[in-house]
């Protein structure tokens, strides 16, 4: 099984510039999900929204095009794809012919749902939506709707997970709430480098205390997970500790290497937020 010291993430690499899905290196979810108490089916649905800045090919006349890509991996796929793999698998197209921007996004489709879906008894498929340079100027800037977290003045003194400073008004009439936070930090798993990213937590359930909840996020600071991870932690800290009747946990993280990714989870059936990116991204 693969781990994560054992993808392209750290190391050096040659730039590979003709097509080679032998790239992707996809990696279980199963093991980091046990870490957080998930042993089967886990208690969320959701989907990892990703965009691809940096999407080049040669037409058949060996003339450049450029596009960006919208990808949709749903959480219940056994892998997710480590994002240097996705990377230098990106780089594989640039100096490939393609007939035309179907056969690449259709290729792009085959390719990652192979490397999400593999091991599973029954593979399926996942999003792909390419966008050429005469729509770039519909993709919009939109910050994360909710109330923020950030205006509270408190004291930070975690920056290591700390699920303790979670607390909710058990005793109260449930409310429904939507908390943004733009203080989302992390490191990834392998390499260390910073992480930086935006929250939005909706729920529905006792009243989480907001204070605890700025002061959690907080605590990520100087954790290495990566994103899909860290908002799975996220989520089930939410769930087990403050006993929502609904959540729905959304973060943005700012791109790296031309990519940015962006977990969504939720407790209930409801559409996926649309992938718009924040400023910072």
């Amino acid at each position: 099984m693969s781990s994560a010291d054992q993808s392209p993430l750290g190391k050096a690499s040659a730039y590979v510039d003709q097509y080679d899905a032998s790239l992707l290196f996809p990696l279980p979810r199963a093991g980091k999900r046990a870490e957080i108490g998930i042993s089967g089916r886990p208690p969320f649905m959701g989907a990892d929204l990703w965009t691809a800045f940096e999407l080049s090919w040669l037409n058949e006349r060996g003339k450049p095009q450029v596009a960006l890509a919208h990808i949709t991996v749903t959480c219940e796929t056994p892998n997710i794809v480590e994002s240097k793999s996705f990377k230098l698998y990106l780089n594989s197209f640039n100096n490939t012919r393609f007939s035309g921007v179907e056969a690449v996004q259709a290729r792009l489709r085959a390719d990652l749902a192979e490397a999400a879906w593999r091991g599973a008894p029954q593979p399926a498929s996942l999003g792909v939506r390419v966008l050429l340079p005469e729509l770039f100027d519909r993709e919009p800037v939109h910050e994360l709707d909710g109330l923020n977290l950030d205006r509270l003045d408190l004291e930070c003194t975690h920056y290591q997970p700390a699920p303790q400073l979670l607390c909710a008004a058990f005793d109260d009439a449930p409310v429904s709430e939507v908390l943004v936070s733009h203080l989302l930090k992390s490191n990834c798993l392998v390499t260390g480098q910073p992480d930086w990213g935006s929250v939005r937590i909706a729920y529905t359930g006792p009243q989480i205390e907001q204070e605890g909840l700025l002061q959690y996020i907080v605590s990520f600071r100087d954790h290495n997970e990566f994103h899909e991870q860290c908002v799975e932690r996220i989520f089930m800290d939410l769930w087990t500790r403050c006993k929502p009747i609904k959540l729905e946990v959304y973060a943005r993280y700012t791109r790296r290497g031309g990519l940015d990714i962006n977990p969504w989870r939720t407790s209930h059936p409801m559409a996926p937020p649309p992938n718009i990116r924040t400023a910072r991204q």
